[in-house]
């Protein structure tokens, strides 16, 4: 026997000594701070500081645990920061199950199991988006399914597989995420490939700017590739005119990529929001955000298979399929960027199945609630004033004062600091805002409640 197995019985000493540990912490979850009291880089880097041991430590290795806990920020009610899911417990024994499972989710044959689930839950997920059809893989990030999204865009119409990049230009809002021209570059067709359109005052895509721009390109002797609409801006929740968007694309033949990534989920509590997402070439949506799953778990959706298998189907004779049967002889690695693929869908699979879609779908809806009950709030309030629709559930504003910039950026550390909630900031019309985004399904009424509350009284504490 290695000695780096266990015994079954090890095994379950240890398994159980992790869930009465997790069990513990998920029960006092509600009450902990937004964010750890006195958390320093220095105080974190000391008590991980230790050397790598040569002789195992046995089920002493487990003890740092509590400390690892302690020094992290908890996913509890209050926490309105970033667009981060809230580790929705069903999932995280998904998790569990998935890494003693260790499958590789490459092809049919390493893992027929999990091929096959993950496939079910990506047709899943395009059907509550309305998407019925589109296909699709599980991947690392949104960041990663904007890649490929676009590495299929550029293939579909610029091919540069097999010469290299030959030029391209990509259209997307001044609200874009950070993704999209990190993509531009890494695909070889360069940051000054990318068109910034501007935003109407909701922050949404303006079209005649749009199609504007496309002529401009089109005139001078430019190949326009793609255009990426967001279903969700990552500073205020917007959502760009999906509808005149696919019109566009549909007229000047480019590729249509929705980043979805934090609020295409919405689509299944209010899908009003969304109409036009249907026409899209492919689409990135994080269950790891508004469906509340542990990291890592985003997915990429896609019309056309032969788009994909054009960016990505180059395999080795050693991955060659001999399979000749439909289902068996599938390979996510034909469509995907990936190889090595860990089995991400059965936590998704397994919440889902557990719960069902209502319960998802109601708690999206309760976020999308709150977000309106913090931005009446807000608006009832004189010594705040909000700087953006609430198009989601991202809510931003600021404290009124002479020095606003100064004074909110010094709230926001307070408001951090005293740790009944934790909210983050945004650039609004080239102002500092404070910012709270709900995609957390503990949060409830009063933990939304308190995000005025606190900023009164951070800032009344600030002027003293």
């Amino acid at each position: 026997m290695s000695r780096l197995d266990l015994s079954p019985e090890e095994f379950q000493k240890l398994a159980l000594r992790v869930s009465m540990f997790t069990t513990d912490y998920l029960r006092r979850l509600p009450a902990l701070p937004s964010f750890p009291a006195e958390v320093t880089g220095k105080n974190v880097q000391a008590k991980f500081a230790g050397e790598l041991p040569e002789e195992g430590m046995g089920e002493r290795a487990f003890d740092a645990l509590e400390e690892v806990f302690a020094a992290s920020r908890p996913n509890s009610p209050g926490f309105m920061a970033y667009v981060f899911g809230s580790g929705e417990p069903v999932a995280a024994l998904g998790d569990f199950a998935a890494s003693v499972l260790n499958q590789n989710v490459t092809a049919w044959r390493s893992s027929p199991a999990a091929i096959t689930i993950e496939r079910k839950v990506v047709a899943w997920l395009a059907e509550g988006l309305g998407c019925k059809g589109m296909a699709g893989s599980l991947c690392g990030g949104g960041s990663s399914a904007n890649l490929m999204a676009l590495c299929m865009a550029r293939e579909a119409k610029a091919p540069a597989n097999e010469h290299g990049a030959q030029g391209g230009v990509i259209y997307t809002s001044t609200e874009t995420h950070m993704s999209t021209p990190k993509a531009a570059a890494l695909l070889g067709l360069g940051h000054e490939a990318v068109r910034y359109i501007g935003v109407d005052g909701d922050f949404r895509m303006r079209l005649e700017l749009l199609e504007a721009a496309i002529k401009k390109d089109l005139a001078d002797n430019k190949k326009p590739i793609a255009v990426v609409a967001t279903a969700g801006t990552v500073a205020t929740g917007s959502v760009d005119p999906l509808e005149g968007i696919a019109e566009l694309c549909a007229r000047y033949g480019l590729w249509m990529h929705v980043d979805g990534a934090y609020g295409a989920l919405a689509a299944l509590a209010a899908p009003e929001k969304f109409k036009g997402i249907e026409r899209a070439d492919s689409i990135t949506l994080d269950p790891h955000k508004w469906l509340y799953q542990p990291v890592d778990c985003s997915c990429l959706l896609y019309r056309d298979f032969t788009a994909a298998s054009a960016a990505f189907s180059h395999s080795g004779d050693y991955a060659k399929v001999l399979q000749t049967d439909p289902l068996e002889s599938f390979a996510f690695f034909e469509e995907s960027i990936e190889l090595s693929r860990r089995f991400r869908a059965l936590k998704l699979w397994l919440s889902l199945r557990y719960h069902g879609m209502r319960a998802f779908r109601e708690a999206i809806a309760e976020d999308l609630r709150l977000a309106q009950v913090l931005a009446a709030e807000i608006d009832s309030t004189p010594a705040l004033e909000r700087l953006a629709p609430v198009n989601l559930s991202a809510v931003c504003f600021r404290y009124k004062t002479a020095e606003s910039d100064k004074m909110n950026e010094a709230i926001l550390s307070e408001v951090i600091r005293r740790g009944r909630v934790y909210i983050s900031n945004a650039t609004i019309g080239g102002r500092f805002a404070l910012r709270a985004c709900i995609t957390n399904h503990r949060t409830t009424e009063a933990d939304v409640r308190a995000v005025v509350t606190e900023v009164l009284a951070a800032a009344q504490s600030l002027k003293t």
